[in-house]
């Protein structure tokens, strides 16, 4: 997963022409850190498809603030620079997927 920053942001997910999936996380939340192998999981078999990030809330805030991240762990879909859509609190693998799906 890339490691996003409120600078690197702009060119990793809304100047990509693709699909992004961006997790919001905490370091000490433990439903990150239930979501996280999951999300994980879902990168190798959407590999070349769908980019996938992650944006540490604590070192981004006004980044988290701005997306709308005030629940960890938070997602944003976006397609071609637009945010199709976004999901907060905990996910399961079958509703992960099927948001994955919906963005190719």
């Amino acid at each position: 997963m890339y490691h996003l920053t409120e600078e690197s942001f702009d060119i990793e997910v809304l100047r990509e022409k693709g699909a992004v999936v961006v997790m919001f996380y905490e370091r000490w939340c433990p439903k990150c850190s239930m979501t996280k192998p999951i999300v994980e999981e879902m990168e190798k078999k959407y590999r070349g498809r769908i980019k996938f990030c992650e944006v540490e809330v604590a070192e981004n805030p006004r980044l988290a603030a701005a997306c709308g991240a005030d629940i960890v762990p938070a997602f944003l879909f976006v397609k071609g620079g637009v945010v199709e859509a976004s999901m907060k609190g905990t996910t399961g693998e079958k509703i992960l997927e099927k948001r994955l799906k919906e963005l190719l």
